[in-house]
């Protein structure tokens, strides 16, 4: 096989390895035992018939990460249509190009879909990312009274940008709506954290302690993907 796919394939079995915390021993036998330990990962952590195309795409987007975005870009040069805008945006925002998310995301909203909830929130993604946090709490406030916002990464969101602006009551109503036992562990810790800074140690101590419970009673798989989350909640349990 030719080295530079052999790479291609370590690379790709490192990132999926990393974005899914599998067990980091992967990685000696990835590196030293380059095109078997790939086949082995391959088949053990990731492949199986429904999941093949989707495997295949992320390989090709991994070694040329601007192919996505180009040949979206020739579909929306041939039809501007609503979802072409929509699709290469999603697309600039996965690759972490936030302005030209936002660019194209509201480039949608200008036609006749100026509440789309999906385009909405992902444009507060992009902004947040982008530290411009009357942005999200502009657009949040278009979308606040959806029923999707309720509970949602965005509502969450939302509250972040609330306290950055200095809003902290509503603040913290926004992000506790996020507490929810059994899900939503890496903003529940947030959660915490904020409470702590607000004086609130003891609601704190309690959000926390329920996480500690709940990481006992957990599969497998999720204690290996939240287990930086529950070190951390362990650490700051002692800490309080």
């Amino acid at each position: 096989m030719p080295y530079y796919l052999i790479v291609a394939l370590q690379a790709y079995c490192i990132y999926h390895l990393i974005k899914n915390r599998n067990e980091y021993y992967w990685i000696f036998l990835i590196i030293f035992l380059p095109f078997i330990g790939c086949v082995i990962y391959l088949i053990t952590q990731v492949y199986n018939k429904r999941d093949a195309e989707k495997v295949t795409n992320e390989l090709v987007t991994l070694i040329n990460p601007t192919k996505k975005i180009k040949d979206l870009e020739k579909k929306l040069e041939f039809s501007e249509t609503f979802q072409n805008k929509i699709n290469l945006a999603d697309a600039y925002l996965e690759n972490k190009e936030y302005q030209k998310a936002i660019s194209h995301y509201e480039l949608a909203l200008d036609s006749d879909y100026k509440n789309d909830f999906y385009v909405i929130k992902n444009l507060i993604t992009a902004y947040y990312n982008l530290n411009d946090f009357n942005q999200v709490v502009h657009y949040s406030e278009k979308i606040k009274e959806h029923p999707e916002f309720k509970k949602s990464k965005a509502q969450f969101v939302y509250g972040l940008a609330l306290e950055k602006s200095g809003r902290i009551e509503e603040a913290e109503s926004q992000l506790r709506a996020i507490d929810n036992r059994y899900s939503n562990y890496e903003e529940r810790f947030i959660l915490a954290k904020f409470l702590i800074a607000i004086n609130k140690t003891e609601e704190a101590k309690e959000i926390l302690n329920e996480m500690y419970i709940e990481s006992q009673h957990m599969t497998k798989r999720n204690g290996k993907k939240y287990r930086t989350t529950f070190r951390n909640v362990e650490k700051l349990l002692k800490s309080v």
